[in-house]
This record gives structure tokens, C-alpha cells and sequence, in this order.
């Protein structure tokens, strides 16, 4: 697989990045930290949830009945009533808050007007506890399609006059952002937006890649930016990590969980910002980055599973297949690509028979127009004589981004391109392409492989005898695969490359 200019400046960046994986969070306990939780455990926790409990499903009525003939495009009149309900909803969830062990929350800066900034931009988004400064000011959120149907704080939500969204189809999202657009260019008839720019939850290492939804209106927003300075951390809630029930009896057992929101100055894009909703957001990530005296992580929502690969075909250095990753999802191309699309380019590309395409060719056979964008895509994999690639290494890629917890079916798809009619095995040529791709590595060397096979006389090897051999070997890809920047690659002082003998 071939690098462009920009996914290489990436790649450094990325590794960097790798020492600390934002969508990973661990929890250690000290021996007095096991004690306090087990005491708190049988005597506090049950206390706390029961009053936490008893004022959500207070809350409850108050938001059903306030909510009752609400129209997600028109703005009803604040009547008197409405405005106590708002008053009373923000009593009882702080109540509840403070039942839950959050007694004093510090509140820097000021908040904006609506009319002065329509939009206000959290991060880092850590933790289902982030709700905190929603029900302090009752703002809306944009909000997954899903939550609308859980019980009682899915009322609530709706209350809240949410923007919902379905990530699954391209069309939800386009609908959101129309949305957002909408009821930021009212002049603040509409409450402000609160809106989490990352899109997903991480361990606030650092800030990770913004979505440009909130930007695209290119009106002013109000960063505010979110602190948890509690020494153990049981809030946050991350990919893979405690899960949220854990979180909840966790952060429940803690004496005192204590927060900040801190209100930066609101900012006003320039001209050039308004017309690159992608630079207004990179700039504020910058300012809210700052605040916070975090790092930028070059990581996004779509990257997460990604970095998140395990088993025996995990990715080694996922640089290159993020990459790769960004450009398909600003292209589109991942919407809609279930596994049977993929059997089916799949099918398509076997019968090409290794034969190169050009870009219009490319174009064609996934049945989109030639476009800057596309010719980004073309020109990542492998550029033959004439400016044309391998069929087969595009659908490897995009299967593995497109399932990255599914190596293994990747594998299978990849066999059923290469191998031949007659003997239905691959040659060791086709299968460093397919490793290079689906580890996201270069240079695969697979004499070791080979040898531990038994096949040391024959360089061809056929799905059933690999996936056999895999499947045995957990560290597959660390013990019998040779590649650049492997633990175990060193370079001679000759110049020579090969494997430490353990």
C-alpha cells in the first residue's frame, strides 16, 4: 500500500500518539482505595442510589408533561408554566447530582447568550457525567437517535428539544447538520446548542479530531472545556474500559467527586474560518487544547475501532489504514458497504485476474464519479506502470476498516481474490500484499511462516491450513511474520535487515 504526501506528515503524529490510546481506560486500586470502596459499597452506595433514582423518576413527570405537543420544527411560545417547569427540572437534577457525590461544581468564566453564541463546543467528552452542565442550563444537545427510547432519561432528553442523529445513514447526518444550521441562524430564538465536537467519549489524554458539525453554520461559539481533577478516576467511560454500570457503583462509592466547566471567551471565526468549517474547528480544538494543557491527538470517532484491533491479525501500526479510513469516509464510501458489497467487489476483482487499473477503470468499478477526492483514494495503494493499481488491495482495505474486528473474515475475502482455481492457495507474494494491508505494516518477509508450516519447499499456502495454523497461535503475527519496525527487526551494520534470534 502506498502513502500519499499528507498521510505520511500523518503518520508520525500517530505513532506519537500511540503511547497513550485515548479510547482506552484502566482503573488501579490501591489497597485503602479496595477498603473505602468495599465500606462505601454497603453503606453509602445504596443511600445514593436510591436518592439518585428517587429524583430522576421526580423529574420525570415535570419533563413528560412539559414536553407534551412539542414540535421539532416550530418554537412554541415560553409560557409562564413552561418556564417553571424549566426552574423546578434544574432544582431536581441538581439535587440529584449532589446526592451522587458531585456536591460543589466549579463554574468559571460566563456563559454567553444565546444571541452571541448560538453554538457552545465541550470537551473532552469523557463521561455520561459530562450531562452535568446540560441540566444546569437546560441547553440542547445533539443526541443519538437511540436515547430517545430509554426509560425516564430518554423523557428528559426530549425535554431538552435534542437535535437527533442515526450515525448509520448518511442521510441522519446531513439532517443533523441542517438542523444545527437552522436553530443557530435564528438570532436565539432557539436555546443554545451544547454540542460534544469529538463525538465519542475518550480518557482525556489529550483532545482528539473535531467533527465540523457545530462549525458549519460558521456563526460564533463559546468553547467550554470539562475537568474531573478526582485522583481516582471512576468517571470516565471509554471504549473499552469499566462499563457503565461499573462507572455508576464506582463513582457512587467516592467520598467527593468534584468537577470544573470552565467558560472560555467566545470565538468569532474570520471570513477564511467561516468558508472552512474544517480550519474553524481545528482552531478552536487548538484554543480548548490549550485551556485544558492537553495534546492533540490526531484521532477521530471513526478511528476508534480501528485502534482497537485484538487477536492474532491486530493492527501493528494503524497510521496507514487510518489514513486510509479518513479519505473513505469523506468520500462516503464506507456507507452502505455491508459484507455482502463486499462479496461482491470482492467477486468482481477475482475475475479482473490481478489486472491494473487506471483511475477512470478504479472509478468504475466502485461506481463513483472521478473527483479530487477519489483520486486521493486511487493513489494511496500501490502505483503500478501508468499510474494503475491492484484491485484486490482497495477491497482488502476497505473490508478492513470497514469490520476491523473481523480480521479474520478479511483474510478469507482477500484468499478468495488471490488464490487459484486449481489448488485454491495463494503465493507467498499475494499473501505479504495481503498482510501489508490488513496488518497495516510494510515489507512482510514470510520464510518463518513457511518454515513453521512445514512448507519450506513450496511458498503457497491455502485459507483452511492458515486459518488452522492462526488459530493456534494467539501471537501469530508477532512470532511468525517479518516486517519493518517489528520488535524483533533489526538492521546490521551492513545495512542488512533481519530477525533477533530470541
Amino acid at each position: 500500500m502506498k502513502l500519499s504526501n499528507s498521510a505520511s506528515s500523518s503518520s508520525g503524529a500517530q505513532r506519537g500518539s500511540q503511547l497513550s490510546n485515548p479510547f482506552v481506560h484502566e482503573l488501579k486500586f490501591t489497597l485503602t482505595d479496595k477498603i473505602r470502596i468495599a465500606l462505601m459499597s454497603v453503606t453509602v452506595f445504596p443511600v445514593r442510589l436510591l436518592l439518585v433514582a428517587s429524583f430522576m423518576l421526580l423529574a420525570w413527570p415535570f419533563a413528560f408533561v412539559a414536553s407534551l405537543g412539542r414540535s421539532e420544527l416550530t418554537l412554541e411560545p415560553q409560557t409562564w408554566w413552561r418556564r417553571l417547569v424549566d426552574v423546578m427540572l434544574r432544582l431536581i437534577m441538581r439535587a440529584m447530582w449532589f446526592c451522587g457525590g458531585f456536591y460543589w461544581i466549579k463554574v468559571k468564566g460566563e456563559r454567553a447568550m444565546p444571541s452571541e453564541a448560538p453554538i457552545l463546543t465541550l470537551a473532552p467528552h469523557s463521561s455520561y457525567f459530562d450531562a452535568i452542565p446540560v441540566t444546569m442550563t437546560m441547553a440542547s444537545i445533539v443526541a443519538k437517535l437511540e436515547s430517545k427510547s430509554i426509560p425516564v432519561w430518554g423523557t428528559l432528553i426530549n425535554y431538552i428539544r435534542p437535535v437527533f442523529v442515526f450515525r448509520a445513514k448518511q442521510e441522519s447526518r446531513r439532517k443533523t447538520v441542517d438542523d444545527i444550521k437552522r436553530r443557530a441562524h435564528s438570532g436565539g430564538q432557539w436555546p443554545q446548542i451544547m454540542i460534544f465536537p469529538e463525538g465519542t467519549c475518550t480518557n482525556r489524554s489529550g483532545i482528539i479530531l473535531f467533527k465540523p458539525g457545530a462549525f458549519i453554520p460558521g456563526l460564533p461559539v463559546q468553547p467550554v472545556v470539562l475537568r474531573y481533577p478526582n485522583k481516582l478516576d471512576t468517571v470516565t467511560w471509554t471504549w473499552r474500559g469499566p462499563a457503565a454500570s461499573k462507572i455508576l457503583w464506582l463513582t457512587l462509592c467516592q467520598i467527593h467527586n468534584p468537577m470544573e466547566i470552565e467558560y472560555l471567551p467566545v470565538y468569532t471565526p474570520s471570513e477564511e474560518e467561516k468558508e472552512n468549517p474544517a480550519l474553524f474547528a481545528r482552531n478552536v480544538r487548538q484554543v480548548m487544547a490549550e485551556a485544558l494543557g492537553l495534546p492533540l491527538i490526531p484521532l477521530s470517532f471513526d478511528d476508534c475501532q480501528l485502534t482497537l484491533s485484538r487477536g492474532p491479525l491486530r493492527i501493528h501500526d494503524n497510521s496507514r489504514l487510518l489514513e486510509f479510513n479518513r479519505l473513505a469516509c469523506r468520500l462516503g464510501l464506507k456507507s452502505g458497504t455491508d459484507e455482502e458489497v463486499l462479496e461482491q467487489q470482492a467477486s468482481r476483482a477475482r475475475k479482473l485476474q490481478g489486472d491494473r487499473l487506471g483511475l477512470e477503470d478504479f472509478a468504475q468499478f466502485i461506481n463513483w464519479p472521478v473527483t479530487d477526492k477519489l483520486t486521493q483514494v486511487h493513489s494511496f495503494f500501490y502505483q503500478h506502470e501508468n499510474g494503475q493499481i491492484d484491485i484486490r488491495q482497495y477491497v482488502t482495505a476497505l473490508s478492513a476498516v470497514c469490520r476491523p474486528s473481523k480480521s479474520m473474515e478479511t483474510l478469507r475475502l482477500a484468499f478468495k481474490m488471490y488464490e487459484s482455481d486449481e489448488d485454491r492457495d495463494v503465493r507467498e507474494e499475494d499473501l505479504a500484499a495481503i498482510f501489508e494491508i490488513l496488518l497495516g505494516v510494510e515489507e512482510v518477509e514470510l520464510s518463518g511462516l513457511f518454515a513453521a508450516l512445514g512448507r519450506s519447499d513450496k511458498t503457497k499456502t491455502t485459507y483452511d491450513e492458515l486459518h488452522h495454523f492462526i488459530a493456534q497461535h494467539p501471537d501469530f503475527a508477532h512470532t511468525f511474520l517479518h516486517f519493518r519496525n517489528h520488535p524483533n527487526h533489526v538492521v546490521s551494520s551492513n545495512g542488512q535487515s533481519h530477525k533477533k534470534e530470541d
